[in-house]
């Protein structure tokens, strides 16, 4: 029977490449004023494709957290469990500052750096990358309290991973989280009814339930509950100052779809003590500053995850013979490969564009700042959509062998919708358009800006800029603006994306975004890309051994 067993027609292990071997996002660095960070993007692209940290993402994956909620003796505890892959993967992640780094370490270009290393480092494993991004999102909303800032901050930002259960100013690093959905009101959070009473010595006690908190096991926590003035946002940390347990009860973790290597869980809290940051009554306004920076992580991470599905399927592809020749060298499976390519990249110059736009408005430049809050509402809704599409192409080029678990696709498939749906889905984010226009009319001036640097460059965008005035022509009867507004998310997001790549890109990445996404030759399913699309160029940017 061993004679049957010969191995033959399969691709060989994908290992030992490296993440920031990637044109498009080197060239953004080096662009946007991040390359002098990019020694330290390659060093990392390079670990996150070592076999030891493929190995790390395989074993917390398969290894979720366990709640404990009780000792043997009875005594609540409230702690979850990580496989120690999992800690290894947030030591380096803190390590190399995705965390805080910007905050810490103030420079031109170091929120587009940082999210250089989120991109390369999430797609070895993305799971634990929603703590290193709530600890990076909390920074600017804790600020709104100066005191607290003083003493928390430094530890949020430092470059050690403390993990373990002590009170949070004793440590030498801490994780942040955020705990503001419950069961009656998702993202309508002025509906919450957890409650914040004072205490009298400056602090709150915070009664309630949190229907779906991730990285339950963080140090401190922005939480939203209701006082006497609204819906405030208040500071608790899991252990109190002197060393007791704060009343946060762990009552079960969420069994997900994806997400596998994080902890999500419900909580309760008993008279928990918190507290308070900004305003009293404007703790919507105080955490809006963290969720605009997770949902630029979520941008960020959708990108990473289709640069990862797109290497998985050209390696197969580049390995596997069919009717007599190569995978990648055959038409039509050439054309999902391009189209894969195609669509990576362009959410990858679209993250990079607003990581950068981030940068100039913390400089100060207000233009920038008006440009990244229209952009990040409809990249959050068009890029993450994107995603799970994506995704599913990706695992389908490897046929059945993507199907199964050890090729990792499905582990990533899986992950894709988590990114559409935190921090708002798909019609909170289309909805979020809609305010940001209504809200700060300067938004659209720097959209129209941007985009209009490659004016004249392609027919194919000068007439989509067209049609979307057209479109934003329609939007002042509220009911017909909401029925048109994730269509308008969408065309505002192709076309910046557009612009980006024939400013940028390789022309015929351009031209094959210009010609499929807007010019409408192009059909309901990647691999759909016109005949006469040049396609030998697209590939060979993805295919290259060492990027420029």
């Amino acid at each position: 029977m061993s004679a049957t067993h010969e191995v033959f027609n399969q691709a060989p292990p994908l290992t030992g490449f490296s993440t920031a071997d990637d044109p498009a996002l080197l060239e953004a660095l080096r662009r946007d004023g991040g390359g002098w960070g990019e020694a330290e993007v390659r060093a990392l692209g390079a670990r996150a494709g070592s076999p030891e940290v493929q190995e790390w993402a395989r074993t917390a994956e398969a290894s979720p957290p366990v709640l404990r909620t009780h000792d043997r003796y009875g005594h609540r505890i409230d702690e979850v469990e990580f496989h120690p892959s999992w800690h290894r993967l947030m030591a380096a992640a803190v390590e190399s500052g995705q965390h805080a780094a910007p905050w810490a370490e103030a420079r031109p270009g170091a929120h587009l750096v940082r999210a250089a290393k989120f991109y390369v480092w999430a797609q070895a494993e993305p799971g634990h990358g929603c703590p290193v991004s709530m600890t990076y999102a909390a920074v600017p909303a804790l600020r709104a309290q100066p005191g607290l800032a003083a003493a928390y901050e430094p530890l949020l930002a430092s470059r050690t991973y403390d993990y373990g259960l002590r009170p949070p100013l004793g440590k030498r690093g801490l994780i942040a989280g955020m705990s503001m959905t419950e069961k009656q009101g998702g993202s309508d959070v002025r509906a919450n009814t957890t409650t914040a009473v004072p205490a009298g010595d400056g602090s709150y006690v915070v009664t309630g339930h949190k229907w779906f908190t991730s990285a339950p096991m963080s140090d401190v926590f922005l939480v939203l509950a209701q006082t006497g003035e609204g819906l405030t946002c208040f500071l608790m940390p899991r252990v109190l100052p002197d060393g007791t347990r704060n009343a946060m009860r762990l009552q079960r973790l969420k069994d997900k779809l994806g997400n596998r290597s994080n902890a999500s869980a419900e909580i309760e809290y008993e008279q928990a003590v918190a507290w308070p940051v900004g305003e009293p009554g404007r703790g919507v306004r105080t955490i809006v500053e963290m969720v605009n920076m997770t949902r630029l992580d979520c941008v960020v991470g959708s990108a990473a995850g289709m640069r990862a599905g797109l290497r998985q399927a050209l390696h197969h592809a580049s390995h596997r013979r069919a009717f007599g020749a190569e995978l990648i060298g055959q038409p039509l499976m050439r054309n999902v490969l391009a189209d894969l390519a195609v669509e990576s990249e362009a959410a990858t110059v679209l993250a990079m564009r607003l990581a950068a736009a981030l940068d100039r408005s913390e400089a100060g430049d207000a233009g920038e700042g008006a440009l990244r809050r229209l952009g990040l509402a409809a990249g959050k809704y068009w890029v993450c959509k994107r995603g799970s599409t994506h995704a599913a192409e990706a695992l389908e080029c490897l046929g059945g062998n993507g199907y199964v678990e050890e090729s990792g696709m499905p582990r990533l498939y899986r992950e894709a919708p988590l990114l559409s749906i935190w921090e708002g889905s798909g019609n909170v984010a289309a909805l979020d358009v809609l305010r940001v226009l209504g809200r700060e009319p300067d938004s659209l001036e720097a959209y129209f800006t941007e985009v209009e640097r490659a004016a004249g460059a392609d027919p194919r965008l000068d007439a989509a800029l067209t049609r979307l005035r057209g479109l934003l022509g329609e939007l002042s009867d509220p009911h017909r603006a909401q029925l048109l507004a994730r269509r308008l998310a969408e065309q505002l997001t192709l076309v910046l994306q557009a612009s980006l790549l024939v400013r940028h890109s390789a022309p015929a990445v351009a031209d094959a975004f210009c010609a499929s996404r807007l010019g409408g030759d192009w059909g309901n399913a990647f691999g759909t890309l016109p005949a006469g699309a040049d396609l030998g160029p697209v590939l060979d940017r993805v295919l290259l051994k060492d990027a420029p």
